[in-house]
């Protein structure tokens, strides 16, 4: 019987057990994760007002609860856990599905002032992830920038803009809605370096900012009309060419009367953050013009954006695992289909899959082909890893060394005391944001 670990239980995590369990009859999947819930991003990087996105938790809830995948939550994985070479003792194989964990930095003067932030701390803070600060992102704030035009970056744009009747439905942790509801911010600036043909949001999420209450979508012609394609998208792929149809629509005539602006910018580089009382108080960017290469030059022209909270959100970036090897270059952990390489070999029974494999591309269907190739790298490997000895049952021995895990009932422990919250507090459900309220629920089983 080949006995499993994968290390992690988002998306990536789960498509990999489901696979082994569909392609070997015997096989024993132990599905460990450092927090005490499953299912990753899609709980804590998905926005709290996307149903139908975090609807994906019903899928990977059937794998985790398969007969032969067991969840262990709570489990942390490598110098302040169990280590990587303890794993390979208690298991045949070990798949790392721990995805991209960081975020990129812009590299810039004035990056650490109080007031700016990755957006993944900011989409944590709303997603109650356990290890998410709260530092007061949206207090006093009237203007905020996010830098970035991709996905994040809409969906922080649009959670700034919304007000608490959209935002109490849904399962967001009270503290946040408490502040969000309270917010002042008037004006939401969202930037990106290249044009509106080059920009990497989908045209789904970019047409939601049109349907905010109370909110108008600014974009200036002018800035845009330095997009070569502007003009006549014609000849750009489909998706690029419905963004720019949309982004040309909200630029004709529109008027801007309603109480918040969500302003979309283009053809601007950060260069500095300014301070303002020991806080971040603007964004000094530096025009840029199309390069002919699909790239942008600077132009020497600067303008100045005033910004009391600017959310980065330029990309994610994997980080390093003790025990395992890591590409800083690519923030990747080198493979050949899933297979970990050491020192350009083969390391037996050890495999990535997810974005710790192939780097933060794709969506979350991605990482179904990706976990199945693999999976498919693990089978073929399967009778010399059956030919090392492991316990009949690893958690026995994880138990032996302090590791108590949260178990699945752990987890749907927490469920009900989120819907008993969510309850009290006149709304359907209501998410544990800290560590002692999550694992105080887990053990109340």
């Amino acid at each position: 019987m080949l006995r499993v670990a994968v290390i992690g239980s988002g998306p990536s995590g789960c498509y990999t057990a489901q696979s082994l369990v569909q392609q070997d009859p015997t096989v024993r999947v132990d599905v460990l994760d450092r927090l005490p819930c499953p299912y990753g991003l899609v709980r804590y990087g998905v926005a709290p007002d996307h149903e139908k996105i975090k609807s994906l938790q019903t899928n990977l809830r059937r794998v985790l609860e398969h007969e032969r995948v067991r969840f262990l939550g709570g489990v942390r994985v490598g110098a302040d856990g169990v280590s990587t070479a303890r794993l390979r003792e208690l298991y045949h194989a070990v798949v790392y599905c721990v995805g991209a964990a960081s975020d990129r930095h812009l590299g810039i003067p004035g990056e650490d002032l109080p007031g700016s932030w990755s957006a993944t701390q900011f989409v944590s803070w709303y997603s109650a992830h356990p290890d998410a600060v709260d530092d007061g992102f949206v207090r006093g704030v009237r203007s905020a920038v996010v830098i970035g035009v991709g996905n994040v970056a809409v969906d922080v744009a649009r959670m700034l803009a919304r007000g608490p009747e959209e935002l109490s439905p849904t399962d967001m942790p009270q503290a946040a809605l408490t502040a969000l509801a309270a917010s002042e911010v008037t004006d939401i600036h969202m930037v990106g370096r290249r044009g509106p043909s080059q920009a990497r949001f989908t045209t789904k999420e970019l047409r939601e900012l049109g349907t905010l209450p109370g909110t108008d979508v600014v974009v200036d012609p002018a800035e845009a009309a330095l997009d070569p394609a502007w003009s006549d998208p014609s000849e750009l792929p489909a998706a690029q060419r419905r963004n720019v149809d949309v982004l040309r629509a909200w630029s004709a005539g529109r008027t801007h009367d309603s109480p918040r602006r969500i302003r979309l910018r283009f053809f601007l580089r950060p260069v500095e953050l300014l301070a303002d009382d020991g806080r971040v108080g603007a964004v000094r960017f530096e025009r840029t013009a199309p390069d002919g290469r699909g790239g942008v030059v600077g132009t020497g022209q600067f303008e100045v954006v005033e910004a009391q909270l600017v959310l980065r959100s330029v990309g994610y970036r994997g980080v390093p695992l003790d025990g395992l090897p890591f590409d800083p270059a690519t923030g990747t952990v080198p493979n050949t289909a899933g297979r970990v390489e050491r020192d350009c070999a083969v390391s037996a029974g050890e495999y990535v899959a997810g974005w710790i494999k192939r780097g933060p591309t794709g969506v979350i269907g991605t990482n179904r082909p990706c976990a199945k190739e693999t999976v498919t790298s693990l089978l073929e490997d399967a009778p010399g890893l059956l030919a090392k000895d492991v316990p009949e049952d690893p958690l026995a021995a994880l138990r032996a060394q302090g590791v108590e895990p949260v178990s699945w009932e752990g987890w749907r422990s927490i469920e009900r005391a989120e819907a008993e919250l969510g309850a009290s507090l006149g709304r359907r459900v209501v998410k544990l944001a800290d560590w002692g309220s999550l694992m105080a629920a887990a053990r109340r089983t």
